[in-house]
């Protein structure tokens, strides 16, 4: 089937209503009336007769002080319902309002002033108290089915808190500037924490970490993964702003501007035609055949039609793709639209042009070249002329014949140097020279706080976050051992009706979209902003990624007939948030069930693709051990169907991964899929002097790819050693070696340890008896 063009724009986020909606499950349905009541009840007593649009700032400014101090009080029941009358003015005062404007209007303005009034921090010390309560924890783990009840107190929670973070970081330009001062201060209060030690994303990766390790299953995962990708996105910046920190940190160390803006350049590119698939081609192939009877019928390969094969068993010893993965090789008329363009450009202008669509001349992104590349460049042309090579030097050019020189100069002027080459340099000088290059001066950035804070631990927190990836992967088989992720969309009930049933398996299904898509949205938030940062701390975080199997994962992931996934219906557009409460709701059927929205495709699950393929890319770029696992994975066919989804951004960042193993996969592959070499070839930006359709490229050669992940692992361990392990300096201490300034130093020692003085003299040096013969084994 020819699937249609996708009106998609990637950005930050998705529309801020359709943001808000996804943060409540359809189980939560009932609680929207439960906090209304809590809030109507509580109201009345202390502003008798009146709305709450009707009072004025200063009066809205009281009633909020007198919730704050109903959160202090010891009943838990009793806070509750002051935190669930809270969660209500974060949701927008729905009661007193007629239509979705109002309430998201008024969500924003009580988002502002609960924050302005000290709300917050009140709410991040309940959430500490919940999260350390170990009562819930032990009456959770006796449970043999969680539901939403176990997770109440923390939903709440974490619903007003996402509901302040997300209101006050969309910017609008009738933004009052006090608003704009309490965004500022917001962010840095979650960037750079002065009381606490360390940032509030960590606290989000501890409750991930304790969720997965089995000690806390009732926390509602869906919104702390909400929660903590929009609080990294808050607090370091989406990609346009990463775009700017980018153009100012290189202007900074003095390299010359970006060729171009990649998100703009994106954003005008159009989709391919994707190849075509096995039915298309028999039928071409039939029709050939009665015009060539001598040609046989070429082989076709199953991959192409939507089997969901397994790429990680391997069964199919007898069918190798690099054989017979398609039979574009043998169809003559099969032509990209921009390759006709270029023969009906090349033919003379005697004929009337033919209408069609005018693409922009060229190509979209300028090429680059790497230092490397011209010094391996020179190093094989002095071989061949001179004989002999002058090592790193890419200056003198004596001896060589002049098209060499030329050569030299176009390389020269699409030389690319990257900030990610700075800093490898300047981490070697600081490793050769300690002591004459002193100390490093390390810029306080938000993300530089974060990386510090997560560092002991990051390990643990890709783990956990690949762990629940994982189990919400639509292609993941419900196993005894995986995590469950369901405890906040179960209901207490199970369903007892066949529309009950239907409802509640959407749920489940909208439930894990949402999880993939704020997982693979903020693992590409930290490896950006960490690669901006620090080539270092992305590589460190892209290797413990890589260690715990992310490459097939994702790979799994895609391994299923995704044109399906990204037209999934797995939403009931009459129960989103805020229509579900400002409209009565019409009376559900199996047959509305069924039928769906009218959307075109679910932007969820657009935006989960294409940022699974970034961080794909990002974790395999000039990696070629990681580009042997894309191989041996057998990656070709399973990326080969995603270019069936008609999107720009999506179609770039699958040739981007065919691109760089297609020298590993064989003439025959290349030979056989012509028409992907050639989007290839339009679409995806030209390194200069690397042969990739031809394979006859050095680094295609094999070799010991474990030495090069360890030569990595080496280089992080000395950066995050020479970095954060402050005590290791001690080596440049200069030695005291007089025996009586020793003993004459004072150590400090613990209070507690001159009250078991004795106790400690007795068991360590007067028990234990002296071995005087083991002294003559040392002589």
């Amino acid at each position: 089937a020819d699937y249609p063009s996708l009106e998609f724009e990637y950005g930050d986020a998705d529309s801020h209503a359709a943001e808000l909606s996804e943060l409540y499950s359809y189980t939560e349905e009932p609680e929207f009336v439960t906090n209304r009541r809590c809030f109507e009840e509580d109201f009345q007593t202390q502003v008798q007769g009146k709305r709450w649009p009707d009072l004025d700032t200063a009066q809205q400014k009281a009633y909020v002080m007198r919730l704050l101090d109903g959160l202090e009080v010891v009943n838990r029941d009793k806070r509750l319902k002051v935190a669930r009358a809270i969660l209500y003015l974060a949701q927008g005062v729905f009661g007193e309002c007629n239509n979705e404007l109002d309430v998201l209007h008024w969500s924003r303005h009580n988002n502002f002033l609960l924050y302005q009034m000290g709300m917050f921090t009140a709410f991040l010390e309940l959430l500490n108290m919940e999260i350390d309560n170990s009562q819930a924890c032990s009456s959770a783990l006796r449970k043999p089915a969680i539901s939403l009840a176990d997770s109440t107190e923390l939903r709440v929670l974490l619903s007003v808190m996402y509901l302040m973070i997300e209101s006050i970081r969309v910017e609008l330009e009738t933004d009052a500037p006090e608003w704009k001062t309490s965004r500022e201060a917001f962010k840095t209060e979650l960037s750079f924490p002065v009381h606490s030690e360390e940032p509030f994303a960590l606290l989000l990766f501890t409750m991930v970490i304790k969720f997965c390790s089995g000690h806390a299953p009732h926390f509602p995962m869906k919104k702390v993964l909400l929660l903590l990708w929009k609080v990294l996105l808050f607090t370091l910046g989406g990609f346009e702003a990463l775009q700017v920190m980018k153009m100012k940190k290189r202007e900074d160390l003095g390299l010359p501007p970006l060729p171009e803006d990649s998100i703009q350049v994106m954003r005008s590119m159009r989709a391919a035609s994707p190849p075509a698939c096995s039915i298309e081609l028999i039928e071409q192939q039939q029709q050939k055949r009665s015009h060539r009877s001598r040609r046989p019928l070429m082989k076709q390969d199953s991959l192409d039609i939507y089997n969901e094969r397994d790429p990680f068993k391997n069964d199919e010893a007898g069918v190798d793709e690099e054989e017979n993965d398609d039979v574009e090789s043998g169809i003559e008329g099969e032509l990209d639209l921009m390759e006709r363009d270029a023969i009906i450009q090349a033919l003379p202008a005697q004929r009337p042009p033919i209408e069609r669509v005018c693409f922009p001349k060229g190509l979209p992104w300028a090429p680059k070249v790497r230092q490397k590349d011209i010094e391996h460049f020179l190093e094989a042309s002095r071989h061949k002329f001179i004989g002999f090579t002058l090592g790193q030097d890419t200056e003198t050019l004596i001896g060589l014949p002049r098209p060499i020189h030329e050569s030299v100069k176009t390389l020269k002027q699409h030389k690319y140097v990257s900030i990610s080459d700075i800093q490898i340099k300047n981490e070697e000088e600081l490793e050769k020279c300690p002591m004459s290059l002193g100390e490093e001066e390390v810029q306080e950035t938000a993300c530089e706080i974060l990386y510090r804070a997560m560092l002991y631990n990051l390990p643990q927190y890709m783990i956990a976050l690949l762990k629940i990836l994982l189990a919400a992967a639509p292609t993941s088989k419900a196993k005894t051992d995986s995590i469950n992720i369901l405890a906040d969309v179960l209901p207490e009930e199970m369903p007892i009706t066949v529309l009950q049933s239907m409802k509640l398996g959407i749920d489940v299904n909208r439930h894990k979209e949402i999880i993939v898509k704020s997982i693979s949205a903020l693992l590409l938030l930290l490896l950006k902003h960490f690669k901006l940062n620090h080539i270092y701390q992305f590589e460190y975080v892209s290797q413990h990624l890589v260690f715990a199997n992310c490459i097939p994962l994702i790979l799994k992931f895609f391994n299923q007939n995704i044109m399906s996934y990204i037209t999934a219906k797995n939403s009931i557009s009459v129960l989103d948030y805020p229509y579900c409460i400002v409209h009565e709701l019409p009376e559900l059927t199996a047959e509305s069930l069924e039928t769906g929205d009218n959307n075109q495709f679910c932007w969820r699950n657009l935006f989960s693709c294409i940022n699974l393929l970034r961080i794909l890319n990002k974790l395999t770029k000039w990696k070629h051990s990681r580009t042997m696992m894309l191989v041996v994975f057998k990656s070709a066919p399973i990326l080969k169907r995603a270019l069936k989804v008609k999107q720009a951004m999506m179609q770039l960042y699958v040739l981007k991964l065919l691109k760089i193993q297609t020298k590993y996969l064989g003439r025959q592959w290349r030979k056989s899929n012509m028409k992907t070499m050639s989007a290839i070839y339009q679409k995806v930006r030209h390194r200069m002097n690397d042969d990739w359709a031809y394979g006859n490229d050095i680094d295609a050669r094999p070799w010991d790819f474990q030495a090069e992940e360890c030569t990595l692992r080496a280089n992080i361990e000395a950066f995050n050693n020479r970095r954060y392990d402050k005590p290791q300096d001690s080596e440049f201490v200069p030695v005291d070696n007089c025996l009586q300034s020793v003993l004459g130093q004072r150590l400090e020692l613990p209070e507690d340890f001159h009250y078991s003085y004795e106790l400690w003299l007795e068991r360590e040096v007067f028990s234990q008896p002296i071995r005087w013969e083991e002294l003559l084994h040392y002589q």
